[in-house]
């Protein structure tokens, strides 16, 4: 059975921030709000729940998973970026972006692409996502909660249930949380490469 919780978006309740990291850490996947909608997320390098978030989306072995941190502060130890790209970073950050940058040999085969040997990384805006990674203590793999049959992300926490129940572990209702995706911003070469222009802005990166 699916659990639902309601989490204050400001004041995120501790005891409700502990059970959700707990089953986190079980193995469950859960559906949690950013600043840039409702996401899908589970334990860094779980194969079976990403297993399960790949058979909810539909997607296929080659779509890779985004890592979720809390900030910048264990970045070296996942990607690969030099001063000039760190101070972009830092200045979006948290925001709705995710930066695609070049993968250490710590990062989980699962999140890198097999060809580029790069990750999607980002540090959401939102105060639930933030206590969530917190109290993990690591980073989560995640992708937007865009399904099959829909062209959008899905924003009624209500809606999520009745679409998702018996098929995540946990769904948190945080309230309204943006309709529009991160933008994408490749900072692999030493120019930064608009990759989708979304909810973040991208004009100091032109």
């Amino acid at each position: 059975m699916t659990q639902f919780f309601q989490i204050h978006a400001e004041n995120p309740q501790a005891r409700l921030v502990n059970q959700a990291v707990s089953i986190i850490r079980k193995g469950g996947v859960i559906v949690y709000p950013t600043d840039s909608g409702y996401a899908l997320g589970c334990q860094l390098g779980d194969k079976s729940a990403l297993t399960r978030i790949k058979s909810i989306r539909k997607l296929d072995e080659h779509h890779h998973m985004t890592m979720v941190c809390r900030d910048l502060s264990e970045l070296a130890n996942y990607a690969r970026v030099d001063n000039q790209a760190f101070r972009l970073l830092k200045h979006h950050t948290p925001g709705p972006y995710t930066f695609i940058l070049r993968a250490t040999s710590e990062v989980p085969r699962r999140l890198i692409h097999p060809k580029k040997k790069t990750l999607g990384l980002r540090v959401p805006d939102n105060r639930i996502a933030l206590e969530l990674l917190d109290a993990l203590g690591e980073p989560m793999m995640s992708t937007s909660l865009i399904l099959p049959k829909h062209e959008e992300l899905m924003t009624d926490p209500y809606d999520i249930r009745i679409e998702l129940e018996r098929r995540v572990d946990l769904i948190i209702d945080g309230g309204y949380c943006g309709v529009e995706e991160t933008s994408v911003i490749d900072m692999t070469e030493h120019t930064p490469d608009i990759i989708r222009e979304g909810a973040g802005d991208v004009e100091s990166f032109r």
